[in-house]
């Protein structure tokens, strides 16, 4: 997608540079930390991370540290994605990470696999879920991880409230609440199987998905 047509420009350089004041400042925040220790508990050393939608990088910078070979960032906003380097050469990981600007599901044929794929708020805000999650989860070799909106009256209630602002500012990024079951059934089909599940405050569940 062209800078024209691509919505998540709207996360520019402010909130970027924003996002990572407060990362350096207090570190992953809390539903990122679950799906960060999640995936820890399963195994990453020596893996390879494929982020998508990762802003300004939390889980790469994470999993690296944590034993990760490498990783590749796919991201729309591009200064989310430069947040996201210059991140990780302040902390040395400037061969370890391969960076793309766009739209995951237009590269996907591009992207290789890797053995963790994660989507930390992603789906919930992209327009073709389906599509997404199908593709995403065909690349993961080993493990699959999201954040995701719970499904319960109140945060549908938010999201209404938020996409309401949004309309009104003229931005053009909607979030949803997309049902876990319809994830699931995407994500069955592509051969994985659930392994870890935990609502992360009031707002945001975390799952991992896995492979047999």
């Amino acid at each position: 997608m062209d800078a024209s047509t691509n919505p998540f420009n709207e996360y520019g350089e402010r909130i970027a540079a924003s996002d990572l004041r407060r990362y350096r400042k207090n570190g992953p925040r809390p539903w990122t930390r679950t799906l960060i220790e999640a995936l820890k508990a399963e195994g990453v050393e020596g893996a390879t991370l494929l982020d998508i939608g990762g802003g300004i990088g939390a889980i790469q910078h994470e999993l690296l540290d944590a034993g990760a070979a490498q990783a590749m960032s796919v991201d729309a906003s591009a200064a989310y994605l430069e947040a996201a380097r210059e991140e990780g050469e302040r902390r040395g990981f400037g061969g370890r990470v391969a960076y793309r600007h766009g739209d995951f599901v237009e590269l996907a044929e591009s992207v290789p696999s890797a053995d963790i794929v994660t989507l930390d708020r992603v789906v919930n805000v992209y327009p073709h879920v389906d599509q997404l999650v199908g593709l995403s989860a065909e690349r993961a070799q080993r493990l699959y991880g999201l954040v995701l909106p719970r499904d319960t009256r109140a945060v549908r209630l938010g999201i209404r409230a938020i996409n309401l602002v949004q309309r009104l500012r003229r931005q053009r990024v909607r979030a949803a609440v997309v049902p876990l079951g319809d994830i699931e059934r995407v994500v069955r089909n592509k051969g994985l199987i659930p392994r870890f599940s935990q609502d992360a405050g009031r707002v945001w569940q975390v799952v991992v998905y896995g492979r047999p």
